[in-house]
């Protein structure tokens, strides 16, 4: 039987996809991508500023910029790039056939020339399967009233966030309680003695049968099954197993990336603060910062005030875990001191996100709160810029999203988890159990 043969697509990218990732054009292996001129408009006016979306813009204008070196964009041209396809502008955004997304939708906008150029391709390329790629779900819905096959761009999301490593497991069978006494007298053994084959490095386990339990994790320096102590830090003691995990995993040495997920109140910023001032005699700085999306996804110019005033609002949050620390002691002690005394020689900075870009992260303890909103990119990014000694802790919901076009499988937290387990240098614990209040729990549980 002979085979049957490819059919070739043509992507048509929207404004969404640059935005989440510059990149964006050489993720279609051998298929030739096209993007309307509407999108470089749009992306005129995303250019200035310092958040991600910013960045992207800038980022994606100057592959256009070199690509147009050598080329005219209104003709396809093959793209640099590993078993890539080739890639064009496409000015004529006014369908022949009659069928206009404007007429149908009754307003010129963005969207509707975007869909327009969608619809002028497929008509220039009968013998080619077209397909518009965008994050935005309303146009996708219009597209496909529109008989215009559409898809989200899938590079960077994961299949099943209910699936999703969760860094910890529960060993009960079989377990005696003579193992348990073991572990607790020697603090340690091997993976085979409690039932366990091919150990994923830095796995936290509860370990337990019906009269005892202990917790461990599995040493991949050592090779071996070792106790979890619970230990505080700056007196934040853990309430349950996980921030028992939690608080050991940004504790321990070895371990250099550090993923924290949960819902609210599970106590993800609190212990990674806390962590890291316990064991800030280990680098020159603390910098815990998180991404700016401002409310109704408003850009903060509307707010009043200089942009401190306009950035206190986003960073409260950090500033009342660090208090609620600083206030376990008295401020006559030393600890209390020690707090203010960073802060004012800006050993512990707590900062925007954006304004970390630029700066070396070398002998740093560094804190990503709310994660989940950041990109995949955006997270890789952060990651690959770590200097020598430098420690990257990411903490976040990955179902509370409050980015447009990032969801639960698209956000760069789920995306990290989901690559980088089992990685002698990375642990992840997911934080289920709220201990913020009993309201706070009643909240997540019912509401």
């Amino acid at each position: 039987m002979p085979a049957r043969k490819k059919i070739q697509k043509i992507f048509v990218l929207d404004t969404s996809v640059i935005l989440y990732n510059h990149n964006a054009i050489v993720s279609f292996q051998d298929n030739d991508v096209a993007i309307p001129i509407t999108v470089l408009e749009e992306l005129d006016n995303f250019k200035k500023g310092n958040d991600t979306i910013n960045y992207e813009a800038r980022e994606f204008i100057r592959i256009m910029d070199r690509l147009s070196a050598r080329n005219t964009l209104q003709g396809w041209i093959q793209l640099d790039f590993p078993k890539a396809g080739r890639f064009r502008v496409i000015m004529n955004e006014i369908p022949g056939n009659g069928m206009d997304a404007i007429g149908v939708f009754g307003e010129d906008k963005p969207d509707h020339r975007i869909l327009n150029a969608a619809i002028v391709m497929t008509e220039e390329n009968p013998e080619k399967r077209v397909i518009l790629v965008s994050k935005d779900v309303n146009l996708r819905i219009k597209a496909k009233s529109l008989n215009i096959p559409a898809e989200d761009f899938e590079t960077g999301k994961i299949k099943d966030v209910e699936l999703l490593y969760s860094g910890k497991s529960v060993i009960e069978e079989q377990i005696t309680s003579e193992t348990i006494d073991r572990i607790y007298q020697e603090g340690s053994c091997r993976p085979s003695d409690v039932g366990i084959k091919n150990p994923v490095p830095n796995h936290y386990f509860i370990i337990r049968n019906n009269r005892s339990s202990v917790l461990a994790f599995f040493n991949p320096l050592t090779g071996m099954i070792e106790k979890v102590e619970k230990k505080p830090a700056y007196r934040i003691t853990p309430r349950n197993a996980e921030q028992v995990f939690a608080l050991h995993a940004i504790m321990a040495d070895h371990v250099k990336l550090v993923t924290l997920q949960g819902i609210a109140g599970t106590g993800k910023t609190l212990l990674a603060l806390a962590g890291a001032l316990d064991q800030k005699r280990n680098f020159k700085q603390i910098y815990l910062a998180r991404p700016i999306v401002p409310l109704s996804n408003k850009d903060i110019g509307y707010l009043p005030g200089d942009i401190k005033s306009k950035l206190n609002p986003y960073m409260e949050p950090l500033w009342d875990n660090l208090k609620f620390i600083q206030n376990q002691y008295n401020e006559k002690d030393k600890e209390f001191k020690r707090i203010t005394d960073a802060i004012e020689s800006e050993k512990l900075v707590i900062t925007p996100l954006a304004y970390i870009r630029g700066r070396s992260i070398s002998n740093v303890c560094f804190i990503v709160d709310e994660a989940q909103n950041l990109t995949p990119h955006e997270v890789k990014t952060i990651i690959t810029r770590a200097g020598e000694n430098t420690k990257i802790i990411f903490t976040g919901d990955v179902y509370q999203i409050d980015t447009p076009y990032l969801d639960a499988q698209s956000n760069g937290l789920s995306y990290l988890i989901d690559k980088i387990k089992h990685h002698d240098i990375y642990a992840h614990v997911r934080l289920e159990k709220g201990e913020r209040s009993e309201l706070a729990n009643l909240a997540n549980d019912l509401l």
